[in-house]
């Protein structure tokens, strides 16, 4: 069945964004090193952001808002003026860190932009997403650009039906299996893994291993020949 759409996320596919997280929860363990250990900071954050995803969806904003709320929590409203300062600080600097596309990324979406139709599909605010793709270069490959709250099935069928014939003629590439896999498979789409090698906790799933239409690919270079194959 021939593809004519091709889905591909953002964030850890086509440029950095875990390794930022990871270094600012680093910071954030430091500064808040009088409270609380490392290991039990790491607990109490990643609870506050399961807690709060669904009023501050996903993105550097809503993490600083957890910071902030985890920080008042472990030290019982006693953490100082200055640890609040510098809390804000290393959010403004997430949302401010250079966008740099991985090596091979720019050659592989030129070659994929003259066969298949492309739609950069990605979860988080949309400022700040926004100003990612402006500021990678990479937007003038792309015919649509969807920035959604969160990844569902349908989600996939929404988008793979409005930018082409629905979900059976579409893939979608990705480094989440839990976002940009498991759910375009569950509408008959193609799915191809493209690890990272940092991985969010709430990202992970087990792959799907022996469904027909996954595979797991080294780099998004090697994206067209699958696909080629595939079609």
């Amino acid at each position: 069945m021939p593809i004519t759409v091709l889905g591909l996320d953002a964030d850890d596919t086509l440029w950095h964004n875990e390794t930022f997280y990871r270094l600012t929860r680093e910071r954030f363990n430091a500064l808040l090193a009088d409270f609380a250990d490392a290991e039990t900071l790491e607990a109490e954050i990643a609870a506050t952001e399961h807690r709060n995803l669904g009023l501050y969806g996903y993105g550097a904003k809503g993490f600083t808002l957890c910071m902030l709320e985890t920080a008042l929590t472990v030290s019982k409203g006693q953490v100082p003026g200055y640890v609040i300062n510098e809390i804000l600080a290393a959010g403004r600097e997430m949302m401010n860190h250079p966008v740099e596309p991985f090596p091979g990324v720019h050659q592989a979406l030129e070659e994929l932009s003259t066969q298949y139709k492309l739609v950069l599909i990605t979860k988080g605010d949309l400022f700040h997403q926004e100003s990612k793709l402006a500021a990678s270069g990479l937007g003038d490959f792309f015919s649509g650009v969807e920035i959604v709250s969160e990844k569902k099935p349908e989600t996939y069928l929404r988008i793979f039906s409005r930018h082409g014939t629905g979900p059976e003629h579409a893939a979608m590439a990705g480094n989440s299996v839990r976002s940009d896999i498991l759910p375009a498979l569950e509408v008959g789409s193609y799915a191809a893994l493209i690890p990272y090698h940092l991985v969010w906790a709430h990202e992970d799933a087990p792959l799907p291993t022996d469904h027909p239409r996954f595979v797991e690919l080294p780099s998004l270079a090697d994206l067209p020949q699958w696909l080629a194959e595939v079609s």
